[in-house]
Order: structure tokens, then C-alpha cells, then sequence
């Protein structure tokens, strides 16, 4: 018989990576309850909220993060491009999951061992800002096979840590 292991069962390895999740002007209360979650569940260092505060009063996203919002660490700042500036002055790389004319599957990301991310993901309707995407240093899309060309934000950004944390872990194993 296969049983389900709980939380404690589980010989999962806990990990901080030097990744910084940036929200740009996201502001569905489930989404934002999801990005708590996807931080929580791939070692995430923070999460930055820019333009719109988060409601850690909402009961859907306290339901959607499960407590994550309580140990997850997080901060706050209005102006997205000032924030983004200020992370790479302290040796941060902006990385964004957004379908433009000059993005690369995210299947492709690597990285140096040294390096400290910044995930930047934006808004449920109107994606990442020309003005915040003009301050990446790469951009990442999800290949999609069906009609539309794309998906839910907080889906996105758990690929998309998928496959950053995985390069992340192959320093790991050496």
C-alpha cells in the first residue's frame, strides 16, 4: 500500500536560494496567495510587492497561502522601476517571465554560481511594464502548444522557479 506523507514526512532538503520575487502590480488576492506558497516552496528569499499593496487581511489569500504569508518574507515599495534599480546596484540579476519579441524558452536558463535573481512577474492582465521590462537583463517565456499564449501568473512563475531552482541545485551536486 502507498501511503501519503505529511509535512514532517517528507525528506525534502530545506533551502534558501538568492532569488527575489518581484510582483509588478499584481493584484488577484489568490494569486497573491499563490506567490506566497511557490516562495515558500522553492526557497525563495523575499517576495518585493511593487505598485499595489497586498491585503494580508483577505481570506482568500490567507486560505490560498496556508500560513506561508506568516513565514514567508516580503516587502513593499510603490515604484517598480526604482526597486528593480536598487536591487541591481546590490548585484542582483533581473530576469523576467514575460512573451516578448526577444524572450528565450525557460527551458534554455542557466546560470553562474554566484549569481543572485531577481523573478520578476507582472500584472494578471497587462504583464510586466515596457518600462520594467526594459531593465531586464534576460527574458524567459513558458512554450505553450495550445490556441491561447498564456497562462495564469502564478502558474507561470512556478514553472518558472522549477527551472530556476533546478539550476540553482546543479552547483549543488557536484
Amino acid at each position: 500500500m502507498i501511503d501519503q506523507l505529511t509535512h514532517q514526512e517528507t525528506s525534502f532538503q530545506k533551502r534558501k536560494f538568492p532569488i527575489i520575487l518581484l510582483l509588478d502590480n499584481i493584484t488577484s488576492e489568490a494569486n497573491l496567495g499563490s506567490m506566497f506558497r511557490l516562495a515558500d516552496a522553492f526557497g525563495v528569499e523575499k517576495i518585493v510587492f511593487c505598485g499595489s499593496e497586498p491585503n494580508l487581511q483577505s481570506n482568500r489569500l490567507k486560505r490560498t497561502a496556508r500560513n506561508t504569508f506568516k513565514t514567508v518574507q516580503f516587502e513593499f515599495f510603490e515604484d517598480s522601476v526604482k526597486t528593480i534599480k536598487n536591487l541591481k546596484t546590490e548585484g542582483y540579476k533581473n530576469i523576467a517571465i514575460e512573451i516578448t519579441s526577444s524572450s528565450n524558452p525557460i527551458g534554455s536558463f542557466s546560470l553562474n554560481e554566484d549569481e543572485k535573481l531577481v523573478l520578476i512577474a507582472g500584472n494578471e492582465r497587462h504583464g510586466i511594464s515596457a518600462e520594467v521590462l526594459n531593465l531586464c537583463d534576460e527574458l524567459y517565456h513558458i512554450e505553450m502548444f495550445g490556441e491561447n499564449s498564456s497562462m495564469n501568473v502564478a502558474q507561470s512563475v512556478g514553472i518558472a522557479l522549477y527551472e530556476i531552482t533546478k539550476a540553482f541545485n546543479k552547483f549543488h551536486k557536484k
